[in-house]
């Protein structure tokens, strides 16, 4: 449904009523408004200070010029941003009648949105102007016309005392029979008067779209770099005699946290720190016999000791763990707990309430299978039985852990749990503590990726662990970035405890240093495993996960000892971040544009962002993905994508471009030579230098 109201006209006669209320179409056709999940029954996403784009398909009967405007609403319903929507650069623009613009929220609510199209009363002017005074036709007329809506719009007293000086000196000018036609229309065409009307239009009938809801949320909620560890694993002990291990607690695993904060990261995830069952516990390498002293895996939650609200007791208390929280936050960190929502054969739930699990026809519970692969130490959640009594017993957990700091959930699986629950419990949530987000840990098909993400998953893992090849890269890059981020933002983790894709099982280093310079500038959000920076890559045969896993076992790892040999990634990843962190381009998720290079195996992707203060920041990212050979390569670059100023470019008519690894800098222009050698270095993350800092 469009709205629609009139401004200021020439004609002196009053304006007829409009008929179409209550119709689908204002006076001037607005369909197709992006962002707009499902026309409106989701909002789209924004993190604040984040550029979204907005576009919308708007068009008008014959020749005169139309005008469309986006306005950003804050949740109170002030107006807090208008901007002038343009047609797109390139072909997208030619003949679609798509418009398109950036709005930036400022502050986390319930924002909204509207498109405004109207006839644009100078611009048509204009036109018409410039095209029959040229020709000779009407030429006092057109000057006459043009002298009238001047002296109006001069007249507006919304208008600035300057601007409306500004326009009656140019309708004085207009009027002048002492000039020539030639000089008269000058005056009307000047760019100071361009300038005034660029900043408030001269508009009428202007037809208003109905709001479009944008839920803004907070800065961890769609930028962030995650660092995953075992807590049991950071300062266990093993007894090199007995072969029995001491687990690392809360305490020693706080001595780890100085050196994530210092590589960059922002968010510190830790599996399930629970009771582990005992009945059918796992042992190393997901073998079904468990010794007497195997930890078992952590996602197996609940035992004698308690369940989802409890700690394992060799990782210590709640007072240990609020330390550790309070240690991270001391640093810059923010604490990310797992929600993995299953219980153990031993978990107090499954005596207390059995209705919350499938029971088989022959009395016994089901446990957790994923045809061949079968999980006899996790039963699955069924929320079908008791879907109330369910549901508030988690909220009541995941409430407990906020209370004691933790306003981010990585959820396991929460695909084969119901989606209704999921938009029921994180509304419940995020109504109370809208701070909280909520990670989506689900490689599954995209319908219900999708559908987890309009149900109010703030992020998601994506299938990017998976894209390898240039044109794999490319197209999903497309998609994250311009077709699904109203409602998916991705978190590019390079690995996971259970993921060890064949590109690292088989890329040496340089696969590592790939993957990393990829996902730390074509997300905004992304994440590693502890051992990534290690280059741990050995596989358990015919798997795509680590050997000797650490889901099932502890693992303890010489940091000191590979800093001291130097075989370690720290000072990369801690590079990476330390450019993240320093250029806002890439904390946007809409902003990437591909760029062509003519070799099959170089990805070239540029970030651009226009700051509130005027300042561009424009990073272009140029790739070999082939971790065992050097490739060369010519690049393509689509310069309007840059934005560069005139003031930007050399005396060549190119542009400087600095190196932000390896601090080298050269001149670029459309075409430009560049080899790339993994072994070497196999990114380049290359900044635009601007004439302004």
């Amino acid at each position: 449904m469009t709205t629609n109201s009139r401004t200021s006209a020439v004609s002196k006669q009053k304006p007829k009523a409009l008929i179409t209320d209550g119709l689908k179409f204002g006076r001037f056709p607005i369909t197709n408004v992006q962002p707009s999940v499902e026309g409106g029954k989701f909002p789209a996403k924004a993190t604040v200070g984040e550029s979204i784009v907005v576009a919308a398909t708007a068009f008008r009967e014959g020749h005169d010029m139309l005008g469309v405007s986006a306005v950003l609403l804050d949740p109170r319903g002030k107006e807090r941003q208008r901007i002038r929507l343009e047609p797109p650069r390139g072909d997208r623009g030619k003949g679609t009648d798509l418009w398109e613009g950036l709005l930036t929220p400022t502050a986390t609510g319930k924002w909204s949105y509207v498109i405004e199209a109207w006839h644009d009363r100078y611009g048509t002017w204009h036109h018409n102007a410039e095209v029959k005074v040229e020709a000779g036709i009407d030429v006092e007329l057109m000057l006459a016309e043009g002298a009238a809506l001047l002296t109006e719009a001069s007249e507006d007293p919304s208008r600035p005392s300057a601007d409306r000086r500004t326009l009656r000196i140019a309708a004085a000018g207009l009027a002048d029979g002492s000039k020539t036609p030639e000089e008269r229309l000058g005056a009307g065409f000047g760019v100071d008067v361009a300038a005034v009307v660029g900043r408030q239009p001269i508009r009428e009938l202007v037809t208003v779209s109905e709001p479009y809801p944008l839920l803004v949320e907070r800065e961890l909620a769609g930028r962030g770099a995650w660092y995953e560890f075992f807590p049991r694993s950071e300062g266990a002990v093993r007894n090199h005699e007995t072969g029995e291990w001491t687990s690392g607690t809360f305490r020693t695993a706080a001595e780890r946290l100085d050196a994530v904060a210092a590589m960059g990261f922002d968010v510190i995830y830790m599996p399930p720190i629970h009771p582990i069952g005992t009945q059918h516990r796992k042992g190393p390498n997901n073998t079904l016999i468990a010794g007497p002293h195997d930890p078992g895996s952590p996602w197996a939650i609940g035992a004698e000791e308690g369940g989802h609200d409890a700690i394992h007791p060799d990782l210590g208390s709640f007072e240990d763990f609020d330390a550790f929280v309070a240690r991270a936050g001391e640093l810059g960190l923010e604490v990310a707990l797992d929600l993995a929502l299953q219980a153990a054969p031993d978990h107090p739930w499954v005596k207390s309430h059995p209705e919350w699990f499938t029971t088989r026809v022959d009395g016994s519970i089901a446990y957790a299978e994923n045809p061949p692969k079968k999980y006899q130490d996790i039963f699955p959640l069924n929320f079908d039985n008791d879907p109330a009594g369910l549901s508030n017993e988690i909220l009541r957990v995941v409430q407990l852990w906020i209370s004691h700091g933790v306003k981010i959930f990585r959820v396991d699986n929460p695909h084969t749990k119901p989606v209704w629950f999921w938009e029921w419990l994180i509304a419940k949530v995020n109504k109370k503590n809208p701070d909280v987000v909520f990670l989506a840990e689900a490689f599954t098909r995209p319908a219900m990726m999708h559908a987890l993400g309009r149900a109010g998953f703030q992020q998601s893992y994506s299938y990017f662990t998976w894209r390898n090849t240039k044109e794999e890269l490319e197209k999903y890059f497309q998609e994250i970035s311009h077709e699904s981020p109203a409602y998916f933002r991705p978190n590019f983790f390079v690995n996971t405890p259970d993921i060890l894709t064949e590109y690292l099982q088989f890329g040496g280093p340089a696969a590592f240093k790939i993957r990393a310079a990829l996902a730390s500038t074509a997300s905004p959000l992304w994440g590693v495993y502890a051992g990534y920076e290690l280059y741990e890559h050995v596989a358990r045969p015919g798997a795509e996960e680590y050997i000797d896993n650490e889901k099932f076992e502890y693992k303890a790892r010489d940091w000191d000892a590979a800093t001291e040999s130097g075989r370690t990634l720290a000072p990369y990843l801690t590079r990476l971040n330390a450019i993240r962190h320093a250029h806002p381009a890439l904390g946007d998720l809409q902003n990437l544009t591909l760029h062509a290079s003519t070799d099959s195996s170089t990805v070239v992707y540029s970030k651009h962002k226009t700051l509130p203060d005027g300042t561009k920041d424009t990073l272009i990212v140029v790739v070999n993905v082939d971790p065992h050979s050097p490739r060369e390569s010519t690049v393509t670059i689509d310069r309007a994508a840059l934005e560069l100023d005139p003031d930007d470019l050399t005396h060549n008519g190119g542009y400087v471009v600095e190196d932000l690894i390896s601090g080298e800098s050269w001149e670029w222009g459309e075409y430009n030579y560049v080899r790339l050698d993994p072994h070497i270095e196999p990114a380049h993350i290359l900044n635009v230098r601007r004439s302004r800092p």
